[in-house]
């Protein structure tokens, strides 16, 4: 009877250790060492340091900074600027979607293999959508603004051009993933490729076009008050005046009124996209009431924009136009090439590269640990405070609380993107398949091993896709946090501009987009690699 006790005690000792041991722990070990030793000069070019947040002098000026902004500027003098500044951004983003999308059908048209005999892709077509979406919509404005002077006009234009590369380039994308064989049955029987796509393409495609449209125009929101900090109007050309005033309660009312219309436009997405998913009504016009209603307002909101924008689009195409943009451009070439400059873009580029991932990562540990309670009411507010509020905007705060330079605007693409990536993260987790982490609490783990080893593989190439996405465009905002101080290429970029020395800006910009091609390729190749 002892020896029978005995053995079962063996038999459960020996289930025990098989049980805590983990058969991929070696890899992950190698894993981790790998990671800390490929990490750590880039947490030392990010300008990483813990201290400077605990900085009794820094807790006291960033206190003092934020004490400012309490209470909100409520004047009616100002509530007047506020409403027109909140309308024109309104104005902003739907204008530069407008010119985004006419630019993005037809370069998606041709950059795409959908609904071709040979699966074949046009290089320059997939070339100026490269250039167009690798140089952020900030730099694109500040361009604009030094050729057409303040205002919204070079705001639209900087949307327009560089969400006309992000469109083209995802709806060639859709395009491709469907379902061909329609089409090519229709270019079989002798259809031209553009119906071949209309009718044997689009129908599948629709919905998710559509869907993708709409979330760009509410990133079109954010952009278009992130563009005001170079004068291209709306919110943030009035935030911009705010900080530089100190004057905390208007930046406060402003910041306010950013979340709600952040929050109303998130809304607005989602009701869209559970309108698109919904089954259609049997009637015998595609076109229903619902459907007329949303053409309706979209075409209204067009018009209102145009209205209150009051922009002369013809005057681009005027003789003076294009003499003043050419004489623009071509002080820009040939870029300078002196080993002294190529040098300071060099260290800008690493500055940029370490900025973006160190803030992508701590985004991503923030992001997770939000995401994780399970009753998500107060959760989901601090999600959208974090998303709702401008990287710029939390750069020139961070910047008050470690200093200008490199770590602010990793501290500053962390809190932002922190707010982006835990909600991410949350509706990953939900929609994670359950029954592994249920077997694995009946088998008596306990919940944090069910989820590390039930939940979590199931989300984590959810969560991984996510992460990545987010860094290309960390890439991007990171190479322009500079303009207000916190290192990086946008740095260099904003005071060669300022100083007109548009030779050395040209050398900057080329390696912007060398940056970001470098970062879509490697981005690209981590999601095969972790499929």
């Amino acid at each position: 009877m002892q020896r029978r006790m005995m053995g079962a005690d063996d038999a459960v000792a020996g289930t025990g250790i098989g049980a805590l041991r983990d058969p991929a722990g070696s890899r992950r070990l190698w894993g981790a060492i790998i990671a800390l030793v490929v990490l750590w000069p880039l947490f030392q070019g990010a300008g990483f340091q813990l201290s400077s947040l605990l900085d009794a002098n820094n807790l006291h000026v960033i206190g003092g900074f934020l004490a400012g902004f309490v209470p909100p500027e409520t004047s009616a003098e100002f509530g007047g600027y506020l409403w027109q500044a909140t309308l024109e951004t309104l104005a902003i983003a739907t204008m530069g979607l407008l010119l985004a999308f006419v630019l993005a059908v037809p370069l998606s048209y041709w950059a795409s293999s959908a609904a071709r005999e040979k699966a074949t892709q046009n290089p320059l077509a997939r070339g100026v959508l490269t250039v167009l979406r690798g140089i952020p919509e900030l730099v694109w404005a500040l361009v604009f603004v030094r050729v057409f002077g303040l205002g919204p006009a070079a705001g639209v234009l900087a949307l327009g051009l560089t969400y006309g590369g992000m469109l083209g380039k995802v709806y060639a994308e859709i395009l491709e993933s469907e379902d061909g064989t329609a089409a090519r049955g229709l270019l079989r029987t002798g259809s031209p490729r553009a119906l071949a796509l209309l009718y044997g393409l689009l129908p599948l495609a629709s919905k998710e076009l559509v869907s993708y449209t709409v979330y760009r125009w509410e990133c079109a929101i954010r952009a278009s008050v992130v563009m005001g900090f170079v004068g291209a109007g709306g919110l943030g050309q009035l935030m911009d005046q705010a900080m530089k005033m100190l004057n905390g309660g208007e930046a406060c009312s402003i910041l306010l009124v950013f979340m709600a219309l952040v929050l109303l436009a998130d809304a607005l997405s989602n009701a869209l996209r559970r309108a698109l998913d919904a089954t259609p009504a049997a009637r015998a016009s595609a076109w229903g009431v619902r459907s007329m209603a949303v053409l309706a307002a979209l075409l209204a909101g067009v018009v209102a924009s145009w209205q209150l924008l009051d922009m002369d689009l013809w005057a681009l195409f005027t003789g003076d136009a294009a003499s003043a943009m050419a004489d623009f451009v071509t002080g820009f070439f040939p870029p300078d090439t002196s080993r002294a400059w190529l040098w300071a873009v060099a260290v800008g580029i690493w500055e940029t590269l370490a900025i973006s991932v160190v803030g992508t990562l701590l985004a991503g540990v923030a992001g997770m640990v939000l995401a994780l309670p399970k009753f998500r009411a107060p959760w989901n507010v601090v999600l959208n405070v974090l998303r709702s509020v401008p990287e710029l905007v939390w750069a020139t705060i961070t910047a008050l609380a470690v200093g200008l330079g490199p770590f602010a605007g990793a501290l500053a693409l962390a809190l932002h993107t922190a707010g982006v990536l835990g909600r991410l993260y949350a509706e990953a987790l939900e929609n994670a398949p359950v029954a592994p982490a249920q077997a694995l609490r009946r088998s008596g783990s306990a919940r944090a091993l069910a989820f590390l080893y039930g939940t979590l593989p199931g989300a984590a190439p959810q969560l991984l896709a996510y992460t990545l996405y987010r860094w290309e465009m960390n890439i991007r905002m990171a190479a322009i946090l500079g303009f207000v101080g916190a290192g990086g290429l946008g740095q260099l970029l904003y005071f060669k501009l300022s100083l007109f020395h548009y030779a050395e800006a040209c050398t900057v910009i080329i390696a912007m987009l060398l940056l970001s091609m470098a970062v879509d390729q490697a981005s690209a190749w981590l999601r095969r690699a972790m499929r």
